[in-house]
């Protein structure tokens, strides 16, 4: 069956490359809400362009509160024991420097797609969809049956999810194309929390870095007044933590750019933070003494640079089953008496949300701030000896002819809050795909051998 499969895969090549062109085509960046489209009007317009392939390739089909579309392949109405879950809403393009083309146009050259999405998640959607089209058309008997799901809020929280799943139910095993293989199936707890403070002006007039909460950030930048400039070109030459300082002076003050390398919240210690490095550089100042000064110091004494761990706010763990914590201050800016921030941290399944809450409200407040919220959720964790799990690693390990592995990621995936769910591609190895940023990539040739994994995983899972 094996090779059945494989030849019709690679037989609908244009079929494949065709529907993700008419989806990438659609820049499906979520906007503002209007009837009808809850998430904008982009998305809605890749939702009912996607139930529209869907219904032309002979799929029982629906759209589910205008946010949600599934496909069914489902032998005597039965009702389906696998969902493939993935979205059709992308990052924005604009503002990015570095395309080479159009990024709302799939462009393939030597092999290779660019394009918003190719990867991130309308590719891997498009060699699902190509997969129940290769059951469908072969005739693979089944006993049960297969629902494709497609969202449209993934890259903001998945709000869809929970609409969806506020009439619906998802079928008893998923999995989402939207992140690695082999299998992911254990995601970090995140908890992203806001803080703010108070204080009576010091020598800093302004102070404004990161902009993104879930990544280090790579730049900030302060205004310091009543510092000898020396004073301040001492402590660059002296500072040791790789960021790049630019120093001005306009009007008797001294403005100071802080670059240092950015990286995702989950692998904190690839980058350079220039939030905390600039702060650790203006403490090495002789700054006045006062509640603004003692505030910069709490912290860095509570995030002090190059500690990614957490071990000064008390939350320093790892497990052997998801690894260690890890922790960004991710934003920071203080301005005309007050200062706001940002803090991410992603937590392994040994701890809670609530013993994360507890530890960072006592660290704020030992720094003179306040705990003022997050967002966040729980640990997730499936069971890799689970009979699912098992079926979709003997599918990997036919397919790519390699052995296959769980492993356990800090980010989190469309299943993060789906019970028994895992990740199931479509990344292979240590390639960067330039998911999110400038031409974003993946080969054809790996979309059609995810195609003919997924086709596998159904046959495997739903088959008799």
């Amino acid at each position: 069956m094996h090779e059945k499969i494989k030849e019709f895969i690679y037989s609908n090549k244009d079929f494949l490359l065709s529907v993700l062109d008419e989806l990438v085509s659609i820049p499906s960046v979520k906007g503002e809400p209007v009837p009808g489209a809850p998430f904008g009007e982009m998305p809605k317009k890749a939702l009912d362009k996607a139930a529209e392939i869907c219904r032309r390739e002979g799929f029982d089909t629906r759209i589910c509160r205008d946010v949600v579309g599934t496909a069914d392949l489902c032998p005597d109405g039965k009702a389906p024991a696998l969902g493939i879950l993935c979205h059709l809403d992308v990052v924005p393009a604009e503002g990015q420097e570095g395309w080479l083309t159009d990024p709302f146009r799939m462009i393939e050259k030597d092999g290779v797609l660019y394009g918003r999405g190719v990867i991130d998640d309308k590719g891997p959607l498009c060699a699902a969809l190509l997969a129940m089209k290769c059951v469908k058309e072969l005739n693979i008997p089944l006993k049960t049956g297969v629902r494709l799901v497609f969202g449209t809020d993934e890259e903001n929280g998945s709000e869809d999810l929970e609409i969806y799943l506020a009439d619906e139910k998802l079928p008893p095993n998923v999995f989402t194309p939207d992140a690695s293989f082999p299998i992911i199936n254990i995601e970090k707890g995140m908890m992203r929390s806001r803080f703010s403070g108070s204080f009576e002006n010091g020598n800093i007039i302004s102070f404004h870095g990161g902009s993104i909460p879930n990544a280090v950030p790579d730049k900030a930048e302060c205004v310091i007044a009543d510092i000898l400039l020396s004073d301040i070109e001492n402590a660059v030459l002296a500072d040791k933590s790789g960021a790049r300082f630019d120093i001005k002076t306009a009007d008797g003050s001294v403005t100071v750019k802080c670059t240092g390398r950015s990286a995702h919240a989950s692998t904190p210690e690839s980058g350079i933070n220039a939030v905390t490095a600039l702060i650790s550089l203006l403490c090495a100042l002789p700054l006045k003494e006062g509640s603004q000064t003692d505030i910069l110091r709490g912290l860095e004494r509570t995030f002090p640079f190059g500690e990614t761990d957490g071990t000064h706010t008390g939350l320093k763990a790892s497990d052997e089953k998801s690894g260690a914590l890890t922790l960004v201050f991710s934003i920071f800016n203080m301005e005309n008496g007050s200062c706001t921030g940002c803090i991410d941290v992603r937590f392994p399944v040994c701890l809670t949300l609530a013993q994360v809450e507890a530890a960072e409200r006592k660290a704020l407040a030992d720094a003179g701030c306040t705990f003022d919220g997050y967002m966040g959720d729980e640990p997730h964790i499936t069971d890799e000896n689970s009979d699912f799990v098992q079926k979709l690693l003997k599918v990997y390990e036919r397919c790519e002819g390699e052995k296959g592995h769980c492993i356990a990621i800090g980010g989190g995936t469309y299943v993060h809050n789906v019970p028994g769910g895992v990740a199931f591609g479509a990344e292979r190895g240590d390639t960067d795909y330039h998911m999110h940023g400038a031409n974003e990539f993946i080969t054809v040739d790996e979309l059609l051998k995810d195609a003919v994994i997924y086709a596998e995983a159904i046959a495997e899972i739903c088959g008799r």
